[in-house]
């Protein structure tokens, strides 16, 4: 496929033309924003809760720790690091409120996506689910000591913290509706690029995309916690990487397919996958992406103005301007191949 299209850039604002975000929210949307938005708040909530039943829990033992508790395990799983019970309630309590205030406002205010909601009310429930169980787990092994340096090792609750919370999070994920699919109220615009088919010819534009600097970079991260597991004899290390690897292995390879339906994005693994269907597209075209000055990094992002990008790599890009004022960027090779088939089935779609 051939277009005469050229790569724009992102204006020094971080808003390409064209901008969607522009529009204002779709007011159809409203009673899908705000069940989303509730969802969130039920999620910062639960979190908060969690947070407080660990933290009332360990109170209620004050009388059977000793003073100072143990707050830190080094080489071996010995305690290597102490401070006073409330010291280290208050100072878990804030990183986990600390997370429930990011997390919130990133899906109350930049949440435009569901996928970008379903990851902000994951993070908050699981984030504090882990800190919950690190602190009731920690203190709870240290009960009816008089000297914190007997506490046991710590690699059966940190196990316990970093999977249990996997299961509300995912709940929580799947309480976010789905985006609604609602079609394009225009034509595509003439200046949007196409590709020259029949009324009836049938096409796919199929790329993978994959690597970049950011898989380095987590790569990177997974061995030094390998190492750091066999220099500690930590062996529970092993879970956190084995868990960060699969984590990272689904936000570092995708598959972008265009055709009559629309696109569909899917990453290697199969999940997170999103679909934006030809009738739902107003325009699509190749941009130029830099990952931390328009998304902040790589991965599956979502920037200030709402926009979600699946970021791999400073380079060409594949924007899709969708319906509801929502839009998504894919950092893909021959971007304007896939942007000009998507406008031409968009179009299509229409007639």
């Amino acid at each position: 496929m051939n277009s005469t299209s050229r790569p724009n850039a992102f204006p020094d604002s971080g808003t390409p033309p064209h901008d969607p975000g522009a529009q204002g929210p779709d007011p159809t949307d409203e009673p899908w924003r705000r069940r989303a938005r509730l969802t969130v708040l039920l999620s910062a909530a639960s979190g908060i809760v969690l947070l407080a039943i660990a933290a009332v829990l360990a109170w209620s033992w004050r009388a059977d720790l000793p003073d100072p508790v143990a707050s830190h395990w080094g080489t071996g799983g010995s305690p290597d690091g102490f401070s006073s019970q409330g010291s280290l309630l208050a100072t878990t309590s804030l990183v986990g409120l600390g997370c429930v205030v990011l997390f919130s406002a990133i899906g109350l205010f930049s949440g435009r996506a569901a996928s970008t909601l379903r990851i902000t009310a994951a993070s908050t429930v699981w984030i504090c689910g882990l800190l919950a169980i690190l602190i009731a787990g920690s203190l709870a092994g240290q009960r009816g000591l008089t000297d914190a340096h007997q506490a046991r090792g710590m690699d059966g609750v940190l196990l316990l913290a970093l999977l249990a919370p996997l299961v509300p999070a995912v709940l929580a994920a799947l309480l976010i509706p789905a985006d609604r699919r609602q079609p394009a109220t225009g034509a595509v615009p003439a200046s949007a690029p196409r590709v020259s088919l029949g009324a009836s010819t049938r096409a796919v534009w199929l790329r993978r995309t994959s690597g970049g600097p950011g898989l380095l970079v987590s790569i990177a991260g997974v061995l030094v916690i390998v190492v750091a597991s066999i220099i500690t004899r930590m062996p529970v290390l092993l879970a956190l990487a084995a868990l960060l690897a699969l984590l990272f292995a689904t936000m570092f390879a995708f598959r972008v397919t265009v055709d009559s339906a629309g696109i569909e994005i899917r990453s290697a693994l199969g999940w997170p996958r999103t679909r934006i269907g030809a009738a739902e597209v107003e325009r699509a075209e190749a941009i130029h992406v830099s990952p931390f000055r328009d998304f902040g990094g790589w991965g599956w992002r979502v920037n200030h103005s709402g926009r979600t990008g699946i970021v791999l790599r400073s380079g060409p890009g594949l924007l899709v301007e969708q319906s509801g004022g929502w839009s998504l960027v894919v950092t893909i090779e021959d971007a304007e191949e896939g942007a000009a088939l998507l406008n031409t089935m968009a179009a299509r779609a229409r007639s």
